[in-house]
């Protein structure tokens, strides 16, 4: 005498919901009946049932299982394939839980995608410069948004940058020129050690046009007229770097 469905569910740790519903997506086959028309599961009905929960606890979804039909053998390159996943998923997982912790400690800026929030975190950069990674995140391609966030790892901030931070919007234009000079050197390094970002919107899946204009537009709003002179006037000496005859 075998068991009816509550006694296999009861067997099998779950619930008469879910042997009915192995039945009506073709995991489970039907038992025989008994004389009085109730179903009389077998052992090997129990081992199914065990089956599909243990395929399910490790991961695989049921129209997997379905796929897998009844050996009794686990299936090695569908376990592979799911063990792969999940590494990814762990990692995913983890880099997850390292922004999280930044941001209850309100470091990382939760704006940002995920790699560049962790990398700003830790670096010294005043809140326009963050707003500024938000836009230009925004603009750019994967491979650049890479770039950029290894290069703001290994960016310090100098003396020159809190001067610029802090340069009044009516700054007179000898105070400009010599900030400009100073703040040279440390951008003509960053772009030496980071040639591919010498032009940040080249790469800008929408097209630079585009970029440059949102880009130009952001920093309108961020930084006062005579921080933007300053930087306009190092990215004078920049190109002039490349092209002697370009005006600084």
């Amino acid at each position: 005498m075998g068991w009816s469905t509550r006694q296999l569910a009861d067997l099998a740790g779950t619930s008469l919901r879910t042997v009915r519903h192995y039945h009506d997506v073709g995991l489970l086959a039907e038992p025989a009946r008994r004389a009085n028309g109730y179903k009389n599961y077998g052992v090997e009905h129990l081992v199914r049932v065990m089956r599909i929960q243990r395929l399910s606890g490790l991961g695989f979804s049921l129209p997997q299982i379905a796929e897998m039909g009844e050996a009794d053998e686990y299936p090695e390159q569908e376990l592979r394939t799911l063990d792969a996943e999940l590494g990814e998923t762990i990692k995913r997982l983890q880099r997850v839980r390292a922004e999280l912790a930044l941001v209850m400690r309100r470091a990382s800026p939760t704006e940002l995608p995920p790699e560049m929030a962790l990398a700003v975190a830790d670096a010294d950069m005043s809140t326009a410069d963050r707003s500024l990674m938000v836009v230009w995140s925004r603009l750019t391609g994967p491979e650049a948004l890479a770039s950029f966030t290894k290069a703001i790892q290994n960016h310090e901030a100098g003396p020159a940058d809190r001067e610029f931070e802090e340069l009044p919007a009516d700054a007179d234009e000898q105070t400009r020129r010599e900030l400009a000079d100073r703040l040279l050197p440390t951008a003509r390094g960053f772009f030496e050690s980071n040639p591919e970002l010498h032009d940040p919107v080249a790469m800008a899946p929408k097209g630079p046009r585009k970029a440059a204009q949102t880009l130009n537009a952001a920093m309108e709003d961020l930084y006062n007229p005579a921080q933007r002179d300053v930087l306009a006037r190092v990215g004078r000496m920049l190109k002039a770097d490349t092209d002697p005859q370009a005006d600084r």
